[in-house]
Order: C-alpha cells, then sequence, then structure tokens
C-alpha cells in the first residue's frame, strides 16, 4: 500500500521560503505524476503545483508561479516543494498526491493517493 508523508512545515515570516518534502513508502513513483495541493480554512481544496513522472514537465498554479518551484528524485521517491516569498494567502495545509497515468493535472479527483498534509503558516 503507497503512503505519502509530508513534511517542513511551519511558520514563517513573509517574505521567507520554506522547502516542503514528500516521502512515498511502499511503492515506487517512478512513472507517476505528482502533485501539490493546499487548504486554506473555510477553503476549498486549490492546485498549487505537479510534475510528470520524468520530472520534464511541471505546471503551477498562477498564484504561485515565479516563486514556487516543484521537483522530484524518483531514487529517493521524494518530490519537493520549494517556496520562496511567501506570502500570508500562502497559508495553509499543504498536501502531496499521485496520480497514476504519469501525466500531471490541476484536478484533485484524478490523484489517487494522498498525503496527511502539512501545515505552513505565513504570518505579515
Amino acid at each position: 500500500q503507497l503512503q505519502l508523508v509530508e513534511s517542513g512545515g511551519g511558520l514563517v515570516q513573509a517574505g521567507g521560503s520554506l522547502r516542503l518534502s514528500c516521502a512515498a513508502s511502499g511503492r515506487t513513483v517512478s512513472g507517476y505524476a505528482l502533485g501539490w495541493f493546499r487548504q486554506a480554512p473555510g477553503k476549498e481544496r486549490e492546485f498549487v503545483a505537479a510534475i510528470s513522472w520524468s520530472g520534464g514537465r511541471t505546471y503551477y498554479a498562477d498564484s504561485v508561479k515565479g516563486r514556487f518551484t516543484i521537483s522530484r528524485d524518483n531514487a529517493k521517491s521524494t518530490v519537493s516543494l520549494q517556496m520562496n516569498s511567501l506570502k500570508p494567502e500562502d497559508t495553509a495545509v499543504y498536501y502531496c498526491a499521485l496520480e497514476g497515468t504519469g501525466w500531471p493535472t490541476r484536478i484533485s479527483n484524478e490523484y489517487d493517493y494522498w498525503g496527511q498534509g502539512t501545515q505552513v503558516t505565513v504570518s505579515s
């Protein structure tokens, strides 16, 4: 059974940086797309970034483009999200997810496995 575990969340001041990591266990993630989503209190879960199985294609939400970078290491079965120039509106629980076809998508329903989430809080 595949499990995804996020880490790296925390409290940071606006303008700061955090690096989230997601480690997979139980099965290799090579061949599958990986994504990051977030959910702020009172809001629906929203797409943040996604990366193809090879790492050759990446997609970002407009709200994070130019500030966040998604990357993956298939040998280590990990996916990371480097977050720079953080804003208070980036405050949310961040989830990593695995999509079964290998092609990244912005649609959360197309992801098959989810982590438990890690809290990111950006103070103004």
